[in-house]
């Protein structure tokens, strides 16, 4: 008789793929357009226009399209900060397009809004750093970026104007090297991209140690196809798993298999609780090479 196993251990596939380095790759080609203006190389009527569809086009609508996607993926990090950030480009958009038409946009919203921002991304630092050393430099890129243009609005002075250009043209080159980590290194197999170790570490909440489990069944398994039903000795086993995953008591583990009907113990007549023999039994064996050996698969 065969018994299907099924414990739900799906992998967890994000239903519209990785939107991360389309909103990346937006936000550095809008970098790239406002370059050229940023350093003050062209200040023309075209150049504002043609920077502001760039801005509006790759930095708003990729970032937008990024964040929606996040949240689909119940990704509440990413959707939050591409999202905002989207919204944060069409102002740029619209700020280049009415410069270029003589309008210039007010100067106390402005700076109360980039204050506002600021202390949202400082936040937002110590978040990234929770993933990666990368993500952390780029969000401290935009924290100084920010820190710049609020001295700049304050001061009215032009000398934050070449270290706002150095630190957008920085953010564009972050951003592409976080999209290439993301695309390229899972299609090469090794960190091409390295996007770095994070800084923090949360408090971990326990979780369930497999290694015990899925050693155990490995070495039984191996010993069954070479001894069919032959017990293996305690002591075998324990040096077996203690190359795998050192020095760990397996003896609830195994009394735990026995009593779910997966594994067979022989204990000491004087005390039931001392094992001298284990072996998997019919139940056992399916699991694992249902599990394991995935062989309801049928090459799927």
């Amino acid at each position: 008789m065969i018994r299907r196993v099924d414990i739900g251990l799906a992998p967890n596939r994000e239903p519209l793929g990785n939107p991360t380095p389309l909103g990346l790759i937006g936000l550095a080609i809008a970098c790239g357009a406002l370059t050229p203006i940023a350093f003050g190389l062209t200040v023309t009527k075209s150049a504002l226009i043609t920077g502001a569809m760039f801005a509006i086009l790759f930095g708003a609508g990729c970032q937008l399209l990024s964040g929606v996607m996040n949240f689909i993926n119940k990704n509440s990090f990413g959707g939050t900060i591409f999202t905002a950030f989207s919204f944060l480009w069409m102002f740029n958009a619209w700020s280049l397009y009415s410069i270029a038409n003589g309008t210039v946009p007010d100067h106390m919203v402005g700076l109360a809004t980039e204050i506002t921002m600021l202390i949202i991304f400082v936040v937002l630092t110590y978040g990234f750093g929770f993933f990666s050393s990368v993500l952390f430099f780029f969000l401290l890129d935009i924290d100084l970026l920010f820190a710049c243009r609020i001295i700049k609005s304050v001061s009215g002075t032009t000398a934050m104007n070449i270290p706002i250009a150095v630190l957008t043209v920085i953010m564009g080159l972050i951003a592409l090297w976080l999209a290439f980590g993301t695309l390229i290194n899972p299609v090469a197999g090794r960190q091409l991209f390295s996007i770095g170790m994070p800084y923090f570490s949360a408090s971990k909440k326990p979780v369930f140690d497999w290694k015990i489990r899925f050693n155990l069944f490995d070495l039984l398994y191996k010993h069954w196809r070479t001894q069919a039903f032959r017990p293996m000795p305690f002591e075998t086993l324990q040096q077996g798993m203690k190359a795998a995953i050192g020095d760990q008591d397996i003896t609830p583990d195994l009394f735990y298999l026995q009593d779910f009907g997966y594994a067979v113990l022989e204990t000491e007549a004087s005390d039931p609780h001392a094992i001298r023999t284990v072996r998997l039994n019919a139940h056992g064996l399916d699991l694992y090479e249902q599990l394991v050996l995935k062989k309801y698969d049928f090459g799927v």
